[in-house]
């Protein structure tokens, strides 16, 4: 008989993971236990999905024996009893190394009220209790994947308004962000922090088709979300059905527009392209309004289809298609124009004015970086933040304008992160977003973190600045050439996967070198010798520094020296425009000429 348990947590769904021995309990070795068995081990405890896995006894060592098996599961077994075993290759080990477990808060999903058992109002079960939902974080992409987990088809609508009447208990400050192809809830982003209290006045409530979805269904005057879902739910996907996404952002709220039609995704041309039709994307993917409509591949260059060109919106359209435009497939463009967005509810972090992993918390919100409010803030959620920034999994309170004073909004307060219930700062509960969340200064939000960022050393200096880290060679200035930063003692190169525009900008930014002329690849500056620190940096452009691009670290790359990334800068740092005072049209031609000879020659 093998049975799991959770024990010293701060409920039964966390703590450190005992399995039953015979008439005792052992506990689990961190090297006996991956994603997939983890998995399995949450739900059979019916505490949903997995948040995170625990090394280094963080619930306290255990006593007698430990586990000596390595289990195998595919992730699909009901019980950690159908799982295959194996025998580890050592078979020692110390209650030092006792493995924790956190499952997701969401224990159950069910429809009340309805006529039949595939309608009514939505509630969800966290740990023992039972809410609802709010139906202005709630649309039909969710309702899909909710049909579907109960096996109940697919969404046919998802009526607002307390529709099966008001139910009792907590209503729950969490957002589902699905696509609609997902397999049950638990698998979508969820946002809870800035999110307003609601009353069960506005009570979540799904209609679902019932059990008997089938390929017909793909052709029948249903709008085209719907029919995404029927076809995903059949794995057909309908000659007739459009979504859409943003990709190469940091976030689901920003990035390249694609949009998926007749079975492949495409990008959209940025002939026409304006903060209009933004705003229909934005709405669209619930992510706000339009912050910036951007040209230009500023999110990287797509492949393949461009679908839609001189895309001439009202603001109004509820869906980016139903646009005025060429019509598909329609266009004289090319990838490098592939437009982008920027909406309101894309979110960030980060840390000014302490170096790597120390400073002022600073979140981005509605286009602007603000502080945070310090009132109810935990050591759970200093350490949640630590985590999220890659800054290690501890930290601590600094005090009181440790790292400067703000000077824009201050964003948030009240947040109350929990260990076993959040594995990001986003998922974490607190008071609406406000410009003027903190009563003064003295309260922002001040954090010094354990680990360091991955650049923390740098060359000849134990306190160096952004610029310090990063170089270009084999270039005829210190503005183009190999791209190469300092970690870990030596110089590395950065691998040219995903290598655009967006990277070279940040790259000539940190330089001092104004703004990107070519971001080039291959090797064209000959090959680096050093290690490859750098894999598929995904920069939108506006970051200060490429320490704050998300990328794939520190020499796991699978790249070859080859691919080396390089990059053409202008040379010049914009200043504050004055008009055309000072500027030299002879020398501007001269210094532009002789990069477009040099790119020529590059590219024969």
């Amino acid at each position: 008989d093998t049975q799991p348990r959770l024990i010293e947590g701060d409920n039964a769904c966390s703590g450190r993971l005992e399995i039953s021995h015979g008439h005792t309990w052992a506990t689990v070795s961190d090297s006996h236990l991956d994603p997939k068995a983890a998995s399995v081990i949450c739900n059979e405890l019916q505490c949903g999905a997995v948040v995170s896995i625990i090394e280094g006894a963080h619930f306290g060592e255990g006593q007698g024996p430990i586990w000596t098996e390595e289990f195998q599961c595919v992730g699909n077994e009901s019980y950690l009893a159908y799982c295959p075993r194996a025998p580890p290759m050592n078979q020692t080990g110390s209650h030092a190394n006792d493995i924790g477990l956190i499952c997701s808060r969401f224990t159950g999903f069910r429809l009340v009220n309805g006529s039949t058992q595939c309608s009514g109002r939505v509630e969800v079960q966290v740990l023992s209790a039972w809410g609802t939902m709010c139906d202005s974080r709630w649309d039909l992409s969710d309702a899909h994947v909710l049909c579907r987990q109960l096996d109940c088809g697919f969404a046919v609508s998802a009526p607002r308004g307390g529709r099966f009447g008001k139910g009792t208990g907590p209503v729950w400050k969490d957002a589902f962000y699905c696509i609609g192809t997902e397999l049950h809830l638990w698998h979508c982003p969820v946002i809870a922090l800035g999110a307003s209290q609601c009353s069960h006045d506005h009570d979540v409530s799904v209609i679902c088709s019932g059990h008997e979805s089938n390929l017909t269904l793909c052709n029948t005057s249903l709008s085209e979300t719907m029919q995404a879902g029927i076809a995903e739910d059949v794995s057909v996907v309908c000659s007739g059905s459009r979504r859409i996404r943003l990709v190469n952002g940091a976030g689901r709220c920003a990035g390249r527009v694609e949009v998926y039609y007749q079975g492949t995704w495409g990008t959209i041309c940025d002939d026409s392209w304006d903060l209009s039709d933004a705003n229909v994307v934005c709405r669209q993917l619930r992510c706000g309004y339009a912050i910036e409509a951007s040209p230009s591949a500023q999110y990287g260059q797509g492949s393949g289809q461009i679908w839609l060109d001189d895309v001439k919106c009202s603001g109004d359209e509820s869906e980016l298609w139903t646009c005025p435009s060429r019509g598909w497939g329609q266009h004289n463009c090319r990838h490098k124009e592939d437009a982008g967005v920027l909406c309101s509810e894309f979110m960030d972090l980060r840390l000014v004015n302490g170096g790597d992993c120390a400073g002022r918390l600073e979140v981005f919100y509605n286009g602007t970086w603000g502080s945070v409010c310090s009132n109810r803030m935990t050591q759970a959620t200093v350490e949640i933040i630590c985590k999220q920034l890659s800054c290690g999994a501890g930290g601590a309170f600094a005090s009181e304008f440790a790292y400067g004073e703000g000077s824009g909004p201050t964003w948030l307060d009240h947040i109350e992160c929990h260990r076993e219930h959040h594995s990001s700062l986003w998922q974490c509960p607190s008071e609406p977003w406000d410009l003027q969340s903190c009563h003064t200064r003295i309260e922002e939000m001040h954090i010094s973190c354990s680990g360091k960022n991955p650049f923390a050393a740098c060359p000849g200096s134990t306190n160096c600045t952004d610029k310090e880290k990063i170089r270009v060679v084999g270039g005829e200035d210190g503005c183009s050439g190999r791209v190469e930063v300092w970690h870990r003692g030596s110089w590395g190169t950065v691998c040219d996967d995903s290598w655009d525009m967006a990277d070279a900008d940040v790259v000539c930014k940190q330089l001092g070198c104004g703004a990107a002329v070519s971001a080039l690849s291959g090797a064209v500056f000959g090959e680096g010798d050093g290690p490859i620190w750098l894999e598929k940096l995904d920069c939108r452009g506006t970051e200060s520094s490429l320490w704050h691009c998300p990328a794939k670290h520190c020499g796991d790359s699978n790249c070859h020296h080859k691919e080396d990334a390089a990059v053409n800068c202008s040379g010049e740092c914009k200043p504050p425009w004055t008009g055309l005072a000072g500027f030299n049209k002879e020398s501007f031609l001269q210094r532009w000429y002789v990069r477009l000879e040099r790119d020529v020659v590059i590219g024969a």
